[in-house]
């Protein structure tokens, strides 16, 4: 990467949401935990899943059955990540398969791509002025102030 200049290596924290919805970006591989593919729907991106544990694998059906955003990697058995042996291995010809069918030109490709878009779309009306989101998290302020408010008064009328 220093000899040819190109590349970034990112010690610390890295600016995943950022990096998500950089024009670059055509996808990400994923272990399939909430946050990322959160993060991925919401940036509009189709996913290459590779759970490890956990809920993943149900997370993972969710992406490639249900939302039909994602292409497996083909881990069938989910195991405890200190017993993973060469039968647990992804073979780099399932790899390079999922890439093919996340980034290719075929028809299945671009409708993943279309859905993930359609998502990611939603995902960001849903927290403008006016979304779902937005109305609830605006409901639950007004909720709180009104608790501290009715608190206050409680406390106020036990004193007097």
């Amino acid at each position: 990467m220093k000899e040819s200049k190109k590349g970034y290596i990112i010690w610390n924290w890295a600016p995943q949401i950022l990096i998500l919805d950089h024009p670059a970006i055509g996808g990400i591989m994923t272990h399939c935990g909430w946050n990322s593919i959160l993060e991925s729907v919401s940036a509009g991106l189709s996913m290459i899943t590779w759970p490890m544990f956990a809920e993943q694998s149900y997370n993972e059906k969710l992406v490639v059955d249900v939302l039909k955003i994602g292409v497996p990697v083909g881990v069938k058995e989910m195991k405890f990540w200190m017993s993973l042996g060469d039968e647990a291995m992804v073979r780099r010809e399932e790899i390079v398969k999922a890439v093919v069918l996340l980034m290719g030109s075929s028809q299945e490709s671009k409708e993943m791509r279309k859905r993930a878009r359609k998502l990611g779309d939603a995902s960001k009306k849903t927290v403008e002025e006016g979304g779902a989101s937005y109305n609830n998290l605006i409901q639950l302020i007004q909720e709180l102030k009104s608790l501290k408010i009715s608190k206050a008064l409680g406390k106020s009328r036990v004193c007097n």
